[in-house]
């Protein structure tokens, strides 16, 4: 069989001394995590290590010796070290030996209470304590087959050396009786700023709490609940992103410890990009009140609001003629061209009427960038929406218009086929038919398609036009999302520490020689970062619609309505 041993390479210059790390029977592995260096009394060793396993729950015993000898020979020492193995009893006993300046070691086993002992062959397996105890090992993407496996398998190593924190926390300064050398065994590592920061997050979490609660507990109150304040908190995505960074704030300053490392990365994305987020909104903010930016804005809103106004004028007044040479109805072409001008017409004195607010409404509207870009993206978007409202009207008129046709002639059309809809059982059904039907359906059945022509082309146009908004508003939403989901400080980590986020290991050879042990180095390989986006990825309320293409064309044909925001009854997708 072959003994794997994972050595520090922290510990290569420690002094001569005991090995104390964990055997994992089930690998025939040992992870070695310290070394004990003399002098030592052997009880105090174990009560040290029962207290130590009583702490991290992992079975930490003394494994074997280690000699770094810097003179050639010492006979005694080396008796000593091999003496040790009656004292703590641990089969096998590893005894792994430095000689002077030589780069090559020497590892042997002894199993005094085995009746056949077999020479067994040594791996010895050098690894970055540091890196190992702070990385996190992710599971691979496919959990099965022989990945899944390995994966365990270091797993096992990872979780030993991180729930072995404690045994760390001491370093050569400690007054104690015994002398550990490890990865902190210089100093334990600290930054006075993490620390003040620690102190201060209490305080600060606990009137965030109260602030939060206050304010969940208005969004919960039932005056949001009447008809004018509930239709507009489920229809504006301002107020949708407000609530969803509202959820944020109440997941960081939540008091309760995260349970594992998913959920701690999960708290520490949503804080970031917070900040981020309202960092750029500040900058934002920021800009648009230096050199009266917020007024040049409203003096160019509405002269664009007239010009569109003028353009879909100019288009109605194209679509009353014989638009592309087409032969249209001229009574309902009259019709429905002089139904969307009195709109046009409203609408315009409607901007006119808003415009002496307009440069005090964006200042009040510039001040909530304050809360985030992305508050100020949906407030960009509500404003799109608003300004384009009449736009949504001719879609909404030509699209029931053309539908009501469409349902019309199809019903019409199982008429001649001797069929019906039966809507208890939501099938078609055969029917008959007397010859007065028959004749009433034929004149409706030949109005109808004779007028779908005008009606298809007017429907065609504002649908056009529809798109054209719902594409910016769809573009500005997938903006909000990147913001909203996007695990910057994963990404962060990945670039700064890509140890951190480790998604396997390699193993590099170092020197290799008969009747020598193998030397390896372990390396870790980080997460690629589409894995990161993929594995930390937040999620997002997806206020708009994703329909597949299939589905947008069905809804197109049959006349069906696209709505800029999503429904509360609509499936996430």
């Amino acid at each position: 069989m072959v003994l794997k041993v994972f050595f520090p390479s922290c510990c290569s210059s420690a002094d001569s001394g005991i090995l104390i790390g964990r055997w994992i029977s089930e690998q025939n592995s040992a992870v070695i995590l310290a070394v004990v260096h003399f002098p030592f009394i052997p009880v105090q060793v174990k009560q040290y290590l029962g207290e130590v396993q009583r702490v991290t729950k992992v079975s930490v015993s003394v494994l074997g010796s280690w000699n770094n000898s810097k003179q050639e020979k010492e006979e005694s020492l080396s008796e000593f070290l091999e003496d040790l193995g009656t004292i703590f009893c641990h089969e096998p006993w590893i005894q792994i030996s430095k000689e002077g300046d030589s780069k090559f070691w020497s590892c042997s086993t002894l199993k005094k209470h085995s009746k056949n002992p077999q020479e067994e062959e040594i791996i010895l397996v050098y690894y970055d304590q540091r890196k190992v105890m702070l990385s996190h090992l992710h599971p691979p993407l496919d959990t099965a087959g022989q990945g899944a496996e390995d994966a365990s398998k270091l797993s096992a190593i990872f979780d030993t050396v991180a729930r072995s924190q404690v045994l760390f926390m001491t370093d050569r300064y400690d007054e104690g009786p015994i002398k550990l050398t490890h990865w902190q065994s210089d100093g334990v590592e600290a930054s006075i700023i993490v620390e003040l920061l620690k102190q201060a997050s209490v305080p600060a979490c606990m009137l965030l709490t109260f602030l939060l609660s206050l304010v969940s507990g208005v969004c919960r109150s039932r005056v949001l609940k009447f008809w004018p304040l509930s239709f507009l908190w489920s229809k504006l995505s301002t107020c949708e992103q407000l609530g969803h960074r509202l959820q944020h704030l109440q997941v960081i300053s939540s008091n309760k410890k995260a349970q594992n490392q998913t959920q701690l990365m999960r708290k520490a994305n949503i804080f970031v990009s917070l900040l981020i987020d309202v960092a750029l909104g500040i900058l934002l903010m920021s800009w648009l009140y230096r050199k009266n930016r917020i007024g040049h804005l409203a003096d160019t809103l509405i002269p664009v609001a007239d010009h569109v106004a003028e353009e879909l004028q100019d288009l109605l007044q194209w679509l009353m003629g014989a638009p592309a040479g087409l032969k249209m109805n001229r009574a309902l072409d009259q019709v429905l061209g002089r139904f969307f001008l009195y709109h046009i017409h409203l609408w315009i004195s409607y901007i006119h009427l808003l415009s002496p607010f307009i440069e005090m409404i964006l200042w009040y509207v510039g001040l909530s960038a304050c809360l985030g870009l992305t508050v100020a993206l949906c407030i960009l978007s509500d404003i799109i929406a608003l300004l384009t409202f009449h736009i949504y009207c001719f879609y909404v008129y030509g699209a029931r218009l053309y539908c009501l046709k469409i349902y019309g002639l199809s019903s019409l059309w199982r008429l001649f086929r001797g069929k019906k809809w039966n809507v208890l059982r939501q099938r078609v059904d055969s029917c008959s038919y007397d010859l007065d039907q028959l004749f009433i359906g034929t004149l409706l059945f030949t109005i109808l398609l004779f007028l779908l022509p005008t009606t298809a082309l007017y429907y065609l146009v504002f649908t056009l036009l529809r798109l054209l908004v719902v594409i910016v508003q769809g573009l500005i939403h997938l903006l909000v999302d990147l913001i909203d989901s996007l695990p910057l400080y994963s990404l962060i980590l990945r670039l700064c520490r890509s140890y951190r986020l480790a998604a396997g290991v390699k193993f590099k050879v170092l020197e290799q020689q008969d009747g020598k042990p193998l030397r390896l180095l372990m390396q870790i390989n980080p997460l690629s970062y589409g894995g990161v986006v993929q594995m930390y990825r937040l999620p997002t309320y997806s206020c708009y619609p994703r329909d597949s293409w299939a589905s947008l064309c069905k809804k197109l044909f049959l006349g069906e309505l696209i709505y800029p925001w999503k429904h509360k009854g609509d499936k996430q997708n």
